[in-house]
């Protein structure tokens, strides 16, 4: 799964042609750690493309999104945030929240 910093999330979340779940994460987070295997599951199998951004080493990406909680998981299409989820969900909502 692709790590996305401020240099590269324009292009990688914001430009790409297919909606982009983008998961706000940090390695001493214990529900990110849980919801982790399912995403890595998801990858390459959902309707989307799974990206992850560590909070810790991309503040200002946090700070810009609003993410106060992790794991926030983000749905960007053409550019555009559509969707939104902060805390632990089931594979079947992270499918719900892709789709929505």
């Amino acid at each position: 799964m692709l790590e996305l910093n401020l240099n590269n999330f324009q292009a990688e979340a914001l430009e790409a042609d297919q909606p982009v779940l983008v998961d706000f994460w940090a390695a001493w987070c214990g529900p990110c750690k849980m919801l982790a295997p399912i995403l890595e599951e998801l990858d390459g199998v959902a309707p989307c493309k799974i990206v992850k951004v560590d909070v810790d080493e991309n503040r200002a990406l946090a700070l810009q999104y609003a993410v106060a909680s992790i794991p926030t998981l983000l749905v960007f299409r053409n550019g555009q945030l559509v969707n939104r989820s902060v805390g632990l969900i089931s594979r079947e909502d992270v499918l719900k929240l892709v789709q929505a």
